[in-house]
This record gives C-alpha cells, structure tokens and sequence, in this order.
C-alpha cells in the first residue's frame, strides 16, 4: 500500500503571508511615497532681520539751508502767478481801451450834431421871444413866426456809447487801466451822461405839452413845410428857403397874445442852453479821455 504525499499547508500558508506582507509593505510604501509627493512639507524658511539705517543728523545750518530753499521756491511761485495776472490784466487793459476809444469817437461825433441842434434851436427860440416881447403876433410877418416857432419843439435824444464803461463798472475791471487819473476822467464823464439821460427822461413830458401848444398856434400843413426847410443840407440852399419862406403870409390857427405867451413859457422851460452846456462839458471829458487812452496805449491807427 503505497502512501500519499501530504503537502506542507503550513509552508504554504506561510509563503502567502509573506507574499501578502509584501504586497501590502509595496501597498504602504507607495502610498507614502505619493503622501510625500502630493502634501510635501513645508520648508522651514529663514525670516531675515531688517536693520534701519542709522539717519544722520543734520545740524542747524542745514535746516536753515532747507527753509531758506523752500521760502525761495514759494516766493518764486508767487512773484511768477503775479507776473502773469499782470501780463493778463495789461492785455484786457488795451482791449477795453481800444474798444472804449471807439465808443467816446462815436459819442464826441453825435455830441458835435447834439449841440450844433440846440445851439440853433435857442437861437430861433430867443429871436422868436424878442419878436413878440412887445409885439402883438398879427403884426408880425407869420412866414417868420412859423419859422422860429417851429423850434419850440426841437427834439434830439443823446444815447452814449457806454456799454465797454458799463461792463468795466460791474466786473471791477477799471482797475486793470492802473491810472488814477483815466479813471476819474472816466467817472466823471460817466456821471454826466448819467445827468443828460435823466435831464431828457424828465423833460418828456414838457415836451408833449410843447407839441400841443404849438398844435393850437400853427396849422400842420405849413409848420411841416418849415419842417422839410429844416432838414436840407445843403447851407446855401437852406438859407435861401428859409428867407423865402419868411417872407410869406402863411394864415396862423390862433393870434391870441395869451397863447402865444403861454408856448413861449413852455419853450424856456425846456433849457436848451443848460442842454448844450452840459453836452459841451461832456464833449471836452469824452475828448480829453480819447486823448489819454492814446497816449498811454498808442491807439491812433485803432
């Protein structure tokens, strides 16, 4: 009887454990190793100590030095931004004086037209005061009283040219001209336009009652003859109608005394001579600006 072979369970068993054991130390020993790879350790790093460098002490010459270099630089700065508002104001000085050159040029032309006007307009008021002083208007040529009647209601309205003074007054700019005596010219001359734009508002309404006076005396179709007469320009042929004219018989709406005397009192209330005594004092201010803003800005070719 023959006998089976046994195999050794237990070398077999122990075979497989060593086996198994192996596998799970290479199990184990890659898992660590990819632990390591994937959450490596943080190095420890080094932290360096920073020394503040020591600052040397300035002493007291130096300090003087750095506030006397920072008290230069601030008044350099400021002598440059003063430099420069000059330069700016001394640009729009010669603006406005060129501008304000051109509205007195106007003025002093319409001021020449202003009192040439009034100047005659007395005249032919006062000869017409002196013919019926001690005259009765029937014995008076009519054609002459037509004539200087008609001046009784002369009209002309002096509008300055005051707009360039006007914005210089309300945007302080008059200083920019830096001459004390331009400026009180200019004030001057200011308040006597000032005086003739109130003296013509209040006269308005003498002026009215003027017109109707001398609507009661005169008949419309020869005082607008005389009228035409008037507004020729030509001096020689002027003259020349109006000693025509004066020598007619044009028919008057009225001959009474009281009425006539009546006009005549309206006439003198009008003041033509303190008219063109005013116009005349403004004429010499507007001229002796013109002559002082071309002195200090040379603006004759303006």
């Amino acid at each position: 009887m023959s006998r089976k072979r046994r195999t050794p369970k237990v070398r077999k068993s122990e075979n497989s454990e060593v086996s198994l054991g192996a596998e799970v130390q290479n199990i184990t020993s890659e898992q660590g190793n990819n632990s390591e790879i994937e959450n490596p350790k943080p190095e420890i790093e080094k932290m360096e100590v920073h020394h503040h460098p020591e600052v040397e002490k300035k002493g007291l010459k130096e300090y003087i030095l750095e506030g006397l270099m920072i008290f230069l630089a601030v008044t350099m700065g400021f002598f440059a931004e003063g430099l420069r508002e000059h330069i700016t104001e001394n640009n729009r000085a010669k603006e406005y004086a060129v501008t304000l050159y051109s509205d007195l040029k106007l003025d002093t032309a319409e001021l020449d037209g202003y009192i040439d006007y009034f100047r005659r307009a007395k005249a032919n008021v006062d000869t017409l005061m002196q013919l019926l002083a001690d005259t009765d208007p029937r014995q008076v040529q009519s054609g002459k009283l037509y004539w200087f009647g008609l001046w009784g209601g002369a009209y002309r309205v002096f509008t300055p040219h005051d707009a360039t003074l006007l914005e210089m007054k309300s945007s302080g700019s008059l200083r920019f001209f830096g001459d004390k005596m331009i400026n009180r010219k200019l004030a001057q001359y200011d308040e006597l336009c000032q005086n003739i734009k109130i003296s013509e508002s209040t006269e308005n309404g003498i002026y009215t009652e003027v017109r109707k006076a001398r609507a009661g005396l005169f008949a419309f179709k020869y005082n607008d003859m005389v009228n035409n007469i008037s507004h020729i320009n030509s001096s020689r042929e002027k003259r020349t109608k109006i000693d025509s004219f004066q020598r007619t018989k044009p028919p008057l709406l009225s001959y009474d005394k009281i009425l006539f005397n009546e006009y005549v009192e309206m006439v003198r209330s009008r003041f033509f001579e303190r008219k063109v005594t005013t116009a005349d004092s403004l004429r010499k201010r507007a001229s002796e600006l013109i002559s002082s803003l071309n002195k200090k800005y040379d603006l004759r070719n303006e």
